[in-house]
């Protein structure tokens, strides 16, 4: 029997929730778990990791593999590091319209800087 260290969905559409479980490799993954051993919700800020580790620790001990989310939160859990963030990466045509528009605002911060330096001929 492989014993997985795994996350297991709860909560309504669009809004999850995560049990962190330990649970027989074969089963659904919401499905029957033999020990809930912590849980994860990202919609709160900062998010919320509760894991017993000490739990996770003794499923380790005897075999259990976490999946690489679990491994991640384990970790933060270890060293009480905040989540990281996603950063969105912009497309190609959005990153040449925002170089496109920093280079128009230097261009008219220079204008303005010259334009004020000039002696006013009256």
């Amino acid at each position: 029997m492989a014993v997985k260290i795994r996350l297991a969905r709860h909560g309504a559409k669009k809004r999850p929730y995560y049990r962190v479980v330990v649970a027989d490799g074969r089963m659904p993954r919401d499905g029957r778990y033999i020990e809930e051993v912590g849980r994860y919700n990202p919609l709160t800020s900062p998010k919320t990791i509760d894991i017993n580790l000490e739990k996770v620790d003794e499923w380790v001990a005897k075999g259990a593999q976490p999946t690489s989310a679990v491994s991640h939160l384990i970790e933060i859990a270890r060293t009480g590091a905040p989540v990281a963030e996603k950063k969105t990466k912009l497309s190609k045509k959005a990153q040449a319209k925002a170089a496109a528009a920093a280079e128009a605002a230097a261009e008219a911060a220079a204008a303005a800087a010259e334009e004020s330096e000039a002696p006013e001929a009256e």
